[in-house]
């Protein structure tokens, strides 16, 4: 495992380009957009002002930088350096930004969800979609890029449109039976939509492309409900987390529940494999201290090196017991995420954030628990095989696979807080973001048996 430099970074924005080549950062209002693996500097790009977000185009030729502030987005070409798009909403202002799957169209969201403004940078042409709903994840498309649902509240009442990517014309509108629609999302497979409910009420909703209701799930009533929602690359599973702090797992036949994973203070099962994290300091031989110490010798003695040891079971974990007082409570399944074979489903509990749960999908059973030393901020899944990197908010990146378990610290004097990464497609490397720097890390790949 190799690591890059550090480069400096004004906000937590890196990101591979989708077919690999490219890797595009922002300092203040500047985009530099490097090679993804001698990371030269190719195209360097002034912005208007902060860029706040970046997104790739599909197919690699285009990056946008939205700067929500101002109202702007700004569109730039790797094949046309000279060629750019500024894009203006004015009065109407700015609070979202993306990409249509096409990689031609822009749709940006106006503040307070007035409407979402549909630009196209091959004819200059606008639609709108009026009334767009105010909520975490209304906007989806189907893996294939033909179809678009959008969640939209009008009179009082949630509905959703569907929309022809080609050339948006609307294709269904159909209400939901929802207090407060929160978040939509399509199988990978694009015939199923899901769509659930507010936290205040569990209700996960399930459509076909043509509207019709196929199936309605409530695990419980009158408490907390869902949280957190991951669909498996296949589509056969849906995982919903919530917040009993229980994941539960529907099959895409009958929709019904096929079993529900639980997230206890106390590991017990002795089948499942406990990775924890320890802390050890270099040991320093007494003859060599001298005084004043040399900097390499002072370094090490407050340096720690942290690894992984195998505990025994049963094991407690460290509890974090939630503010009755305040809202958004951390507490419950808030993140989720299949592997890309489908074998395994990685989870954290906010009630529990130094730890991560994978599960055996084949088996439907636990099958390892990672206890950090500090909370988890962020974890992937390697795109190309079963290999998961999770990071920490310290200088250290962490890798498990079925074969085992790897913590790596990276070799940069100073601070280095990791607080997000990301993958790159070919799974050989990843970059490593905090919030002011970011390097990349090299990985050799591993043969898949």
């Amino acid at each position: 495992m190799n690591f890059s430099e550090l480069f400096k970074l004004s906000a937590p924005l890196g990101r591979f380009s989708p077919d690999g080549r490219c890797l595009a950062s922002c300092m203040q209002y500047r985009l530099a957009v490097r090679d993804a693996g001698s990371l030269q500097i190719l195209h360097l790009y002034t912005c208007l002002d902060q860029i706040q977000y970046i997104e790739w185009s599909s197919d690699s030729l285009f990056i946008l930088c939205a700067m929500y502030k101002r109202g702007i987005v700004q569109v730039w070409s790797l094949e046309q350096p000279g060629w750019h798009c500024k894009i203006d909403e004015g009065s109407a202002g700015l609070v979202a930004s993306c990409w249509s799957p096409d990689g031609r169209h822009i749709l940006n969201t106006t503040e307070f969800h007035l409407r979402i403004t549909v630009w196209s940078l091959c004819t200059k042409s606008v639609s709108y979609i009026k009334y767009p709903k105010a909520c975490q994840q209304g906007i989806a498309f189907t893996k294939d890029g033909r179809y678009m649902a959008v969640a939209e509240r009008r009179d009082c009442k949630d509905f959703i449109s569907i929309f022809v990517c080609s050339d948006w014309q609307l294709l269904r509108h159909f209400d939901t039976e929802t207090q407060d629609l929160f978040g939509i999302e399509w199988a990978p497979n694009g015939c199923v939509l899901a769509a659930w409910d507010t936290c205040l009420e569990y209700k996960m909703l399930l459509y076909s492309l043509d509207g019709r209701l196929l199936s309605t799930y409530r695990a419980y009533e009158w408490s907390l409900g869902i949280k957190s929602v991951a669909w498996s690359p296949s589509s056969q599973f849906l995982a919903i987390g919530s917040y009993d702090e229980k994941v539960r797992i529907l099959n895409h036949v009958t929709w019904k529940k096929i079993t529900e994973f639980e997230h206890p203070a106390t590991v017990v099962n002795p089948k499942t494999i406990v990775y924890k994290e320890v802390e050890k300091s270099p040991s320093v031989e007494t003859e060599r201290l001298s005084f004043p110490p040399t900097r390499a010798l002072a370094s090490s003695l407050f340096s720690t090196q942290s690894k992984y040891a195998v505990s025994e079971v049963p094991l407690s974990l460290h509890y974090v017991k939630p503010a009755a007082d305040r809202a958004n409570p951390k507490m419950g399944i808030g993140m989720l995420a299949f592997s890309p074979d489908n074998c395994f489903l990685a989870t954290k509990n906010d009630n529990i954030p130094n730890a991560v749960w994978i599960w055996d999908i084949q088996k439907l059973k636990l099958s390892v628990v990672l206890e950090q030393l500090c909370a988890v901020q962020c974890f992937q899944w390697d795109p190309r095989q079963p290999r998961l990197a999770v990071c920490t908010g310290n200088s250290n990146v962490y890798l498990w696979s079925p074969a085992g378990c790897v913590s790596v610290q990276v070799p940069v004097e100073g601070d280095f807080p990791i607080v997000s990464l990301s993958w790159h497609s070919s799974g050989d490397s990843m970059v490593l973001l905090s919030k002011d720097n970011f390097c990349v890390c090299y990985l050799e790949r591993e043969e898949v048996k």
